[in-house]
């Protein structure tokens, strides 16, 4: 399964954001799993795919031009798709991913997810959406969904494959789920 992690190229300053940041890494590749993100060799996407390479994972990086242009790209990784823009960067991970997960991020990753939350509530994507919710992170999003399932401008029918994930073991399970679904 190609798992599309979306997360920053910064590691904020919060340190168990590295150590889950590694810990998920370190599954996808020891699952059998391949990594697709953003291509960085910075901050949480660079852990994130080293963390994955050490557990011999195929990690698929997509990246705009003006980031390779600028040599941020992870030079070690199996894969590098040059994109021309940040849209076209977005459309890429989309086809290639299998399963999405947003870790903490900033408004790239959120950005990327909500793309990715929208084609899923419309069922134009059968895929789990998961926000790794580490440490709450992503509550004031839940807060959000909630707001609009009250104002009735979002519906519990839409959300159903939008997972928030406090920890790696959730994840595991919703992908373990979603993937034993396909094989029935």
């Amino acid at each position: 399964m190609n798992i599309t992690v979306y997360l920053g190229a910064s590691s904020g300053n919060d340190p168990s954001f590295l150590d889950a940041v590694r810990e998920l890494g370190h599954w996808i590749g020891s699952a059998g799993h391949s990594l697709v993100y953003g291509g960085s060799k910075c901050g949480l996407m660079g852990e994130i795919a080293g963390a994955a390479l050490e557990t011999g994972a195929d990690v698929i990086g997509v990246e705009p031009v003006f980031f390779i242009e600028a040599c941020l790209q992870h030079d070690g990784i199996t894969e590098l798709i040059a994109t021309k823009d940040m849209s076209e960067r977005k459309a890429k991970m989309i086809e290639l991913g299998d399963a999405f997960i947003a870790f903490p991020g900033g408004t790239g990753t959120l950005e990327e997810i909500s793309e990715v939350m929208s084609k899923v509530s419309l069922g134009h994507l059968d895929a789990p959406c998961i926000l790794y919710n580490l440490n709450g992170y992503y509550d004031p999003l839940r807060t959000l969904l909630t707001e609009m399932e009250q104002k009735e401008l979002f519906s519990v029918e839409r959300e159903k494959n939008i997972f928030f994930a406090k920890d790696l073991e959730e994840i595991k399970k919703i992908i373990d789920g979603f993937s034993s679904k396909d094989e029935i």
